[in-house]
Order: structure tokens, then C-alpha cells, then sequence
């Protein structure tokens, strides 16, 4: 095109257009301007208020234990936002001198984590059997640790209990880790054998061609890769073992009671304890918050694994 036809279009195209007007743009749809709403620093400033909401229960537990028991009996936990001279450490320093409290709390240590680790580690080699090995009858011996799933825990209560009476097992801790264990254990085939199964078969072979054997293929292949569903077991395990109450009482004496029943019995029986009750309650649940965040990374590897192919 010459330069004269160029500008003679573009004579032609001033001479159409009307001055000062600008190009017609359609309008926006009502999702797009509520996607666009929902982009912007609007939402985030509400999630981050209801964060802070979620968390009122737990600011106001951690501000009653850093308070004398006087001044919990006369006012609320708010007012040491205004008067800060109440905060003390004398509830937690009365709480180390509760043995009922500290023991309780070593006997919540025996039990969850020899419960967790039994689960994770038998998780981890039934989930792998279940995945890569050929036996008879694997795929009905899934099928029944998967319908096991469905047995609630109060059904197996009683007889259980019978159980562990005649063989000696009833009101230790050893029972009571056995009992947490048997109930983790399908959740945990389930979810390990699932996530097992994923893993490309080429690298099995690729192992086995190299001469590596089951075992040495489980650590060094299987258990490297499954690391996020691990760390997620894990975190679930620990979580429902440390907050258990239920098993606890059922299954329990008064020596191997955990952290949750030992804060049951001090308000059964000194009903005005709150000087004790309220640090040994915040370290009840600090500790399961420390462990989540510790291994949050992993368990949201664990949790999106597979989401994305």
C-alpha cells in the first residue's frame, strides 16, 4: 500500500469518528465484577478478620492462664488489654507442682506417640503390599480393612474392654495405644495404599532391574515419594490420639489417665481450680497446634496430592 492510499484511509477514518469520543467497550458481566471483587484486598481483609474471630477462644484461654485466680473470679480475660499488670506465670508454676497434672501429661505422650508411629510405620507396609505385591486374595483383604472404616468406636467399646480384662491389658497404657492403633489402621491402609498405587510403575522396575529387593524398594523409592501422605497420616493420627477423650475414660485408671481425663476430674473435683485448669488447658492444645504447624507444608502436599495430574 502507498503511502498516499494510507492516507487517504485514514482521512476516511477521522472523517467517520466523532471528536473526543472514546472506543465503545460492552459492559461487564455481574460475574466478572464479582470475580473481580473477590481478587481484590476486600476479601482479604474479611478472611483475615474471621482468622482473628476463629482465634478468640484461643487468645482468651492463653490470656486466663497467664492470670491469678482472683482476678479470673472477678473479671473477664479482656481486661488485661487494659490493665497488663495482671499477666503472671504463677498458674503455670503452680501447674508444674500439680503431679496429677504432669503425669497425666507424660502418660498423653506414652500413648500418642507410640500410636502414631505404629500406625504410620504398619500403614505404610500394608498400603505398600496392598499397592505393589501380589498375593492371594489382596483385593478382598482390601475390601475388608476398607469396610472395617465403618465401625464405629463406640460399638467396639465394651467388648473390647472384656477383652483386655481377661489377658491383663484393661486400665494401661499399652491397651490403650493397642486400641488407638486397631482403629487407625484402616484409615491409614486406605489412604497410603491409594496414594501408593499412583506412584509410575516404571521406577518400581527401573528398582527392580537395578537388583533392589521389596524392602530396599520400599525405603528407598516408596517411602521418599509417599512422604507428604506419611506426614499427613501422621498429623491426623496424632490429632485424634492427643484430643481423645472417649477411649480414655473407658480404658484408663487413675495412673495412666491422659492430659484430657485428668483436666475432667480436677473440674469434677475442685471446681474453682481454675488457676490449674486453664494453663494445663492451653498446653493441651498447644502442643497438637505446634505439631500441625510443624509439618503443615507436608500435610498440604499430602492433601493435594493427586489434585493435580
Amino acid at each position: 500500500m502507498t503511502t498516499d492510499a494510507v492516507t487517504e484511509a485514514g482521512a476516511g477514518a477521522g472523517a467517520g469518528a466523532v471528536p473526543g469520543a472514546r472506543p465503545a467497550r460492552g459492559r461487564p458481566s455481574l460475574g466478572s465484577r464479582l470475580a473481580e471483587l473477590a481478587s481484590g484486598g476486600l476479601v482479604r481483609v474479611f478472611l483475615i478478620l474471621v482468622g482473628l474471630f476463629w482465634l478468640v477462644p484461643t487468645i482468651g484461654l492463653l490470656l486466663s492462664s497467664l492470670r491469678s485466680a482472683q482476678d479470673m473470679s472477678s473479671s473477664g480475660w479482656w481486661t488485661v488489654l487494659t490493665r497488663p499488670s495482671q499477666l503472671t506465670f504463677d498458674s503455670y508454676r503452680k501447674l508444674l507442682e500439680n503431679g496429677d497434672i504432669t503425669h497425666s501429661l507424660l502418660n498423653t505422650v506414652l500413648i500418642t506417640v507410640p500410636a502414631t508411629v505404629l500406625v504410620v510405620v504398619v500403614g505404610s507396609l500394608a498400603g505398600y503390599a496392598f499397592a505393589w505385591m501380589e498375593f492371594p486374595g489382596r483385593d478382598w483383604w482390601f475390601l475388608a480393612v476398607v469396610g472395617l472404616l465403618v465401625v464405629p468406636v463406640q460399638v467396639a467399646l465394651i467388648p473390647i474392654a472384656e477383652l483386655f480384662g481377661k489377658i491383663g491389658l484393661f486400665g494401661t497404657i499399652f491397651g490403650v495405644v493397642l486400641f488407638h492403633t486397631g482403629f487407625g489402621l484402616p484409615f491409614a491402609v486406605f489412604l497410603l495404599r491409594n496414594f501408593f498405587a499412583e506412584i509410575p510403575r516404571e521406577l518400581l522396575e527401573a528398582a527392580r532391574l537395578d537388583g533392589a529387593g521389596e524392602l530396599r524398594l520400599f525405603t528407598r523409592v516408596v517411602m521418599p515419594l509417599g512422604g507428604p501422605a506419611i506426614a499427613s497420616l501422621g498429623i491426623f493420627q496424632f490429632l485424634w490420639v492427643w484430643n481423645d477423650m472417649l477411649v480414655a475414660l473407658v480404658f484408663t485408671k487413675s495412673g495412666t489417665q491422659p492430659i484430657t481425663v485428668a483436666l475432667q476430674t480436677q473440674v469434677r473435683q475442685f471446681g474453682n481450680n481454675v488457676d490449674v485448669l486453664a494453663p494445663g488447658a492451653f498446653i493441651s492444645m498447644v502442643i497438637p497446634l505446634a505439631v500441625f504447624f510443624a509439618f503443615q507444608r507436608q500435610f498440604v502436599s499430602g492433601v493435594m496430592a493427586g489434585a493435580v495430574k
